[in-house]
């Protein structure tokens, strides 16, 4: 015992000695000489010792300032300089403080995720990466360092920069999770009753609605939060209950705000058995939610196999600017219905490739949910926002229920209407629960994979129409 005490007293003796006593017990002049010739001074080494206590999450907790790349700019590996920007924290909070909050928020994402069984698949990476991007000096969502003389990386980035930049700036991810969705959709039942592509346009009404109040927003609250044509069409789309669209259109026209965007419509998504299902008892009379509608007919495989081709040229013609999404999803689809030939290539779209890809969007989206980003009066408004839009669309789905079921000769119960928006499948489950809780035996889940299918389509389209208006 005495023996570790003596040792460990020596050590923080050498550790705490002044310079010149270390200098003073050098053994002679050529050895200390030699010595400097081949290791790093020590003096060097000693004030990096000192220095760790700097570098602690705890200290990084304490800070007032933001990291520098973030406030003075820096260079991409391809010259070109992205400037630096004044940071702030609603409240005027420490960005250290501002990191503290956010991982709370994150650790209550994946709450939401692991407990409550909300779009798991995504809200727990996303908070995950939130945790991970938060985490004061863990340099994962940092740039990569680049000499400004050579122009030559000396310092990789952190691994979230590089899969935020290789799959979602490009637009990558969303476009093959779209190959993943199109693998597992049946368009039969929107193959045989046509009528209700009409409902998943209408449920699209919400996305307008959020464009318009984000700009109304903009102009009510003068400095306090400014959005352009560019950020209220990227805001809007989160109505679409899209996730994919809406982060394939917000990293085009408005990457600063991904992470709020991402989030927002995510968690409304998540949301839709508890926002919806109120909506559509305010706006549905009981005796109309009660309407048995016709078994749907038989779609023969040829009509299914045609379709994403039709879609798909019908697309080019008229939009080609949503070509990218919609080809991705027919491509999904068509693998998924011509049979066996290409079984293992549906298998893979619908398995393994939009798992893997489901694992990257999240963390790479979870990167932008850093403090000077996600708290502030912006996102605010955005959540706001948000959920107006998701509610006007489901609202608008139910009216256009109705009104269709005064006009067509063939009942239409208007709870599928709310099946508009695209969070697929759990919309059309919603619908579903609701017809049940007014007729136990009065099944609408088959019947309201129409419109939510048309969802799909319809927030594709409309991603493309604002893209081409706003680039």
């Amino acid at each position: 015992m005495k023996k570790t005490i003596l040792i460990c007293a020596a050590t923080a003796a050498l550790f705490l000695a002044p310079a010149a006593v270390w200098t003073s017990s050098a053994a002679t002049p050529s050895v200390a000489a030699q010595s400097s010739d081949t290791d790093p001074d020590w003096r060097e080494t000693l004030e990096k010792v000192k220095g760790l206590a700097a570098t602690t999450g705890i200290r990084g907790f304490m800070s007032k300032e933001a990291p520098e790349y973030l406030t003075k700019g820096y260079t991409t590996p391809e010259g070109a300089f992205v400037p630096g920007h004044e940071i702030k924290v609603i409240g005027g909070l420490p960005y250290g403080v501002g990191q503290a909050v956010m991982i709370a928020i994150c650790l209550g994402l994946i709450y939401l995720a692991v407990v409550k069984g909300f779009e798991p698949l995504l809200l727990l990476p996303i908070g995950f990466g939130g945790l991970l991007a938060n985490m004061p000096y863990s340099g994962v969502t940092n740039p990569p360092v680049v000499d400004a003389v050579t122009k030559l990386v000396t310092e990789p980035g952190g691994f979230l920069y590089y899969f935020f930049e290789f799959g979602v700036s490009t637009g990558l991810f969303p476009i093959i999770i779209f190959m993943g969705v199109g693998a597992m959709t049946d368009f039969g039942p929107l193959i045989a009753n046509p009528r209700t592509a009409l409902l998943g346009a209408a449920a699209q009404f919400g996305i307008f609605i959020a464009l318009f109040g984000a700009l109304c927003l903009s102009e009510a609250t003068g400095d306090l939060i400014k959005f352009g044509l560019k950020e209220a069409a990227s805001i809007g789309i989160i109505g679409g209950a899209d996730g994919p669209t809406a982060i394939w259109l917000t990293s085009k026209l408005a990457p600063h705000l991904l992470g709020a965007i991402a989030v927002a419509a995510y968690s409304y998504m998540a949301l839709v058995p508890i926002i919806q299902p109120p909506i559509m008892r305010w706006l549905v009379p009981a005796e109309e939610r009660k309407i048995k509608m016709k078994q749907l007919r038989h779609v023969s495989k040829m009509e299914k196999v045609c379709f994403p081709l039709i879609v798909l040229l019908l697309c080019s013609l008229l939009l080609p600017s949503a070509v990218p999404l919609v080809g991705a999803l027919m491509l999904g689809n068509l693998a998924r219905e011509v049979g066996p030939n290409v079984a293992r290539i549906a298998d893979t779209m619908s398995g393994p490739l939009i798992n893997i890809v489901t694992i990257l969007l999240g963390l790479a989206v979870g990167s932008k949910l850093a403090c000077e980003k996600f708290l502030n009066a912006e996102t605010l408004g955005i959540l706001a926002l948000g959920l107006l839009a998701f509610a006007c669309g489901t609202a608008a789905g139910c009216l256009m229920g109705r009104l269709m079921n005064k006009l067509c000769k063939e009942p239409i119960n208007p709870l599928i209407g709310a099946a508009g928006v695209s969070a697929v499948p759990m919309a059309a489950r919603v619908s579903n629960k609701v017809g049940l809780e007014s007729d136990p035996t009065n099944y609408l889940l088959m019947h309201a994979m129409g419109p939510n299918v048309a969802g799909v389509i319809g927030s594709a389209v409309v991603a493309g129409v604002l893209y081409t208006l706003c680039r």
